[in-house]
């Protein structure tokens, strides 16, 4: 099986492994809604990534990676045209930085949740992401340790998707 199957506790399955996570603060949610913290539950598809070329080799991934520049951003305004998507910094509205000062998106893939089309206020910026300190909540991302973000990059097929539940 080629999906990363994420559960309530914090742990992920993937590759016939099992790997820590983090999750929401909110919890995972069936009814997400912008700003909750929450981990939204679903199947979702890795549109594309972001990689930090200054501070790491590119991973050997058949994802779409992007090296992140300063202009690099993501809109979270639910009244903004570019709602859930990326934008050129500098932003008039509400957005994510995609190159941060700390460690968080070194390596950030973009899953498709509210992507297409986006409806406002359903959430945005629903990532996997490199985590703060083993298991710290997000604001409603899952992230792992970044040598096993990095591990399951490099294994990520085709078929592989993102698969929360409640």
């Amino acid at each position: 099986m080629s999906d990363l199957i994420v559960g309530p506790a914090g742990i992920a399955r993937f590759a016939g492994r099992s790997l820590p996570c983090a999750l929401g603060r909110g919890g995972i949610r069936a009814d997400k809604r912008e700003g909750d913290g929450a981990t939204p539950v679903g199947e979702w598809r890795v549109e594309f990534g972001y990689w930090r070329a200054d501070r790491m080799a590119r991973p050997r991934t058949m994802i779409p990676l992007i090296a992140s520049g300063h202009r690099a951003g993501w809109s979270d305004d639910p009244d903004n045209a570019r709602y859930n998507a990326p934008v050129s910094l500098p932003h008039p509205c509400s957005h994510e930085r995609m190159r941060r000062g700390d460690t968080l998106y070194d390596l950030v893939l973009v899953l498709d949740h509210n992507r297409h089309p986006p409806v406002p206020g359903e959430g945005s910026a629903i990532f996997m992401h490199c985590w703060r300190a083993a298991r710290f909540p997000t604001a409603g991302c899952v992230a792992f340790a970044p040598p096993v973000l990095r591990w399951i990059v490099e294994r990520w097929t085709r078929d592989s998707r993102v698969v929360i539940r409640p």
